[in-house]
C-alpha cells in the first residue's frame, strides 16, 4: 500500500476543463509542467526505471500551492514482467508501460495544458487530426493557445512547442529522453527542482523513493 499526502486542489484535468474549478494562469501552467518533468524524470533513472501506465491530466494531483503530483501507479515494465514470467505467475492485465510512452504522454500533456482541449476528444477529432496544422508547421502554436489564458510568453511558447513536437515523434527511438526533455524545458522556464515541488510538501521526494522501494 502507498499512502500519498493530500493534494486538495483537485487534479490537473479539472482546472483545465471545468468552468468552476481555479484558472491556471501561465506560470503556474509552467511550474505543474516542471513538477511532472522531474518526477518522470526521477521515476525513469530509477533501477529498474518505472514508468507510469495511464499518464493523463486526470491523474495529475495539485497541492494546496498548485504544484503537481503524479498519482495512480501500475508498477509495470519489461524487467517486472520478464521476473514474473520466470516465476511463473500470471501478468496482471495492464498495458506494459515504457519510458517512450511516458514521453509522448507528457509531450499530449504540454499541448492540453497550452491549449485547454481535451487531447482525444475535439469534437470526435483525434490530436494528431486536430493539431496537425501546428504538428507539420502549417500553423504556430500561438492560435492554438487556451482563450482562457490572459497572457503568455510567446518566446518560450514557441520553444515549449518545439519540446511538443519532439515528445511526440512517431518513431519512438526518435523521441528525447525525460533527461533530455526536462534539461531543455528547465533551460526555457528557468524553474529549478525546488521552484516546482511543493513549498508546503518536504515529503515530496520521500514520496517518490517509497514508490521506488514499491516497485523492486
Amino acid at each position: 500500500m502507498m499512502v500519498f499526502e493530500y493534494a486538495p486542489n483537485g487534479t490537473l484535468f479539472e482546472h483545465l476543463h471545468i468552468k468552476e474549478s481555479e484558472h491556471l494562469d501561465w506560470g503556474m501552467r509552467l511550474r505543474i509542467a516542471m513538477g511532472m518533468a522531474y518526477c518522470l524524470e526521477h521515476m525513469h533513472q530509477l533501477n529498474p526505471p518505472i514508468a507510469h501506465s495511464n499518464l493523463t491530466s486526470s491523474v495529475i494531483s495539485l497541492t494546496e500551492d498548485y504544484a503537481s503530483k503524479i498519482s495512480d501507479f501500475t508498477f509495470s515494465n519489461d524487467i517486472i514482467a520478464n521476473e514474473m514470467e520466470l516465476s511463473g505467475k500470471k501478468l496482471p492485465d495492464v498495458p506494459l508501460a515504457l519510458p517512450e510512452s511516458n514521453v509522448y504522454n507528457f509531450g499530449v500533456l504540454l499541448f492540453e495544458m497550452v491549449t485547454g482541449r481535451l487531447p482525444y476528444s475535439v469534437d470526435n477529432v483525434s490530436l494528431e487530426d486536430w493539431a496537425s496544422d501546428y504538428l507539420r508547421g502549417y500553423q504556430p502554436l500561438r492560435e492554438k493557445v487556451d482563450p482562457t489564458l490572459d497572457s503568455f510568453e510567446e518566446e518560450k511558447l514557441e520553444r515549449i512547442g518545439e519540446v511538443i513536437k519532439s515528445c511526440v515523434h512517431p518513431d519512438p527511438k526518435q523521441r528525447p529522453t525525460m533527461r533530455e526533455v526536462t534539461g531543455g524545458l528547465r533551460e526555457i522556464t528557468t524553474l529549478t527542482p525546488d521552484a516546482a515541488i511543493p513549498k508546503l510538501s518536504p515529503l515530496w521526494w520521500a514520496e517518490l523513493e517509497i514508490l521506488s522501494t514499491e516497485a523492486s
